[in-house]
């Protein structure tokens, strides 16, 4: 089975790394030229990459075909692609509904949508897909933990929290300088940060299946520091302008 992606950005390096490292059966991977040091990066570290001339030559030579581009260059360049209807194809495009993909390709090909963050490059993390397909959802156990879900609206909700990333991110940057501002050396403030972050998130998902409400309340203590950081932070709005800002982003799927 060949492998194709359109798009080579960082969702899609991350998935092609952690296809590259699982043990998942494929031929080759045929990719976009479209980000020349990505995809050179890629042929570098692993040997069943090729680098294609065009985006058609990918859809000619794939059984599987991973559509990862921005939403304004999906609806410029996937109406001009020739698909085959015994293809099937998984979209990482946030903003492009299945029934405009549908439209888009034109022929009646399997197609799903999928939402991949970057650590699936080290085979982790949920990955929801829609509509529910047993051959994607093997596939994608095996670079972590698929998730179906059913209705395309519902998935929006997931598309939305997915935009928590780079702020996640934010977050660990700025307590990470602010130890550097304090005289720490910035690889050990950033090592430290991000391995306590590891932790509390490894210890979250041990306690899934309980409220989350528990694991905030069982980390405070009385006049402690976490109850102040809590205090604080709901006191200056944080938590609700995290909420604000989930349905903006949801508001904006939905449109």
């Amino acid at each position: 089975m060949n492998l194709g992606f359109i798009g080579t950005g960082k969702i899609a390096s991350s998935v092609i790394t952690g296809i590259s490292k699982s043990k998942i059966s494929f031929k080759r991977i045929i990719i976009s030229p479209r980000n020349k040091v990505i995809a050179n990066d890629l042929r570098k570290k692993f040997k069943k990459i090729i680098i294609a001339k065009n985006n058609q030559q990918i859809v000619d030579q794939c059984d599987w075909i991973f559509l990862s581009v921005t939403p304004t260059v999906g609806e410029k360049i996937i109406k001009d692609l020739r698909f085959k209807s015994k293809q099937t194809i998984i979209s990482f495009i946030s903003t492009i509904t299945l029934a405009q993909l549908k439209k888009a390709i034109k022929v009646k090909a399997k197609i799903v949508r999928a939402i991949p963050l970057p650590p699936i490059s080290l085979k982790k993390g949920p990955i929801p897909i829609c509509p529910p397909n047993k051959k994607v959802k093997t596939f994608f156990n095996k670079l972590g933990t698929t998730v179906e879900i059913k209705n395309e609206k519902s998935s929006i909700n997931f598309w939305s929290t997915s935009g928590m990333m780079a702020p996640f991110y934010e977050m660990l940057r700025v307590m990470s300088d602010w130890l550097v501002k304090k005289g720490v050396k910035r690889n050990n403030s950033q090592k430290y940060i991000t391995s306590l972050f590891l932790a509390l998130s490894e210890d979250a998902v041990i306690n899934s299946k309980e409220n989350l409400k528990n694991l905030v309340k069982e980390s405070q203590t009385s006049k402690g520091l976490n109850e102040q950081g809590v205090r604080e932070l709901t006191r200056a709005g944080f938590y609700k302008s995290l909420e604000k800002t989930l349905n903006t982003i949801h508001k904006r799927l939905n449109k």
